[in-house]
C-alpha cells in the first residue's frame, strides 16, 4: 500500500468514526476539512471504500437517493450507498491513531493525523508533535547549510524563494513550539459549550487548550512548504 493511500484510509475512517455517510459526504468532507486532499475524483475514493469494505473494516448499506447532480439521471436513480464502520474497522483506526512512527511527522500524513488530534490520547498527541518539531529543525538546518553553500550563486529571485522557504518551516516550528506548550500544560482541549465564559473568551479563533494564534501569522499548511 502506497503512503498516499495508507493517508486515505486513515482520513475515511477516522470520519466515518464519527457518523456514517455516503461516498459525496465523504468526498465533500474529505475536500474541505483535510487540505491534504484538496484535489482527488471519486475513481480515488471508491476503491479506497472497497478495500475497506473488503478487510471487514466497512460495512455497505442503502440510503436514499443521491444528492449530487452528476451521480445519476433523475429517472432510474439507484439508491446511494453509506458506509458505517465496523467494530473492527474502529478498533483498526485506533490502532492507527496510537502509531506515532515516522511516517506521522512526514508533512502529508501529519496534516491527516492533526485533523484527529480530537480523537488521540495526550501521550499520542505529545510523541507526533515532539517527532514533528524534530523533523523540521533537521530541514531547517540543512536548509541553512545549503543557503550558506550557494548565496554567492543564487539570483535574488531564488534567494528570495530560498528565505520564504526556510521562514515558513521556522513559522510551523514556532507553532508546534506553542502547541507542545499547551500540551505539556496539561490544557483541556474540548472545545468549551456554546454560551459558556469559555467560549466568549475564544472569539480570536482559539480553540479551548490551543495556543492563541497571532494575527496575520496563521497555522501553516504542510502542503504550501515550497521547500519540500
Amino acid at each position: 500500500m502506497s503512503r498516499r493511500s495508507g493517508i486515505l484510509e486513515f482520513a475515511v475512517l477516522g470520519l466515518l468514526r464519527e457518523s456514517p455517510m455516503h461516498g459525496y459526504e465523504l468526498r465533500k468532507r474529505l475536500n474541505t476539512s483535510l487540505g491534504v486532499f484538496r484535489a482527488f475524483s471519486y475513481g480515488t475514493l471508491y476503491p479506497c471504500l472497497k478495500t475497506l469494505v473488503a478487510n471487514g473494516w466497512l460495512i455497505e448499506e442503502s440510503g436514499s437517493a443521491p444528492e449530487d447532480a452528476l451521480a445519476a439521471p433523475l429517472a432510474g436513480r439507484r439508491a446511494k450507498i453509506v458506509y458505517r464502520l465496523t467494530a473492527e474497522g474502529k478498533e483498526h483506526f485506533e490502532d492507527l491513531l496510537s502509531q506515532t512512527g515516522p511516517d506521522a511527522y512526514e508533512d502529508e500524513h501529519f496534516a491527516a493525523r492533526f485533523a484527529f488530534f480530537g480523537q488521540t490520547s495526550r501521550d499520542v498527541r505529545m510523541r507526533v508533535l515532539e517527532g514533528r518539531r524534530s523533523r523540521l529543525e533537521e530541514r531547517l538546518e540543512k536548509m541553512r547549510a545549503s543557503l550558506a553553500r550557494t548565496r554567492e550563486r543564487l539570483d535574488d529571485y531564488t534567494l528570495e524563494l530560498q528565505r520564504h522557504g526556510m521562514e515558513s518551516v521556522e513559522r510551523e516550528v514556532r507553532w508546534l513550539n506553542e502547541l507542545i506548550e499547551s500540551e505539556r500544560a496539561g490544557r483541556d482541549q474540548q472545545r468549551p459549550a456554546p454560551g459558556s465564559s469559555a467560549q466568549q473568551n475564544s472569539t480570536s479563533g482559539e480553540s479551548a487548550g490551543l495556543p492563541r494564534r497571532r494575527e496575520n501569522d496563521p497555522p501553516p499548511d504542510p502542503s504550501d512548504d515550497p521547500a519540500k
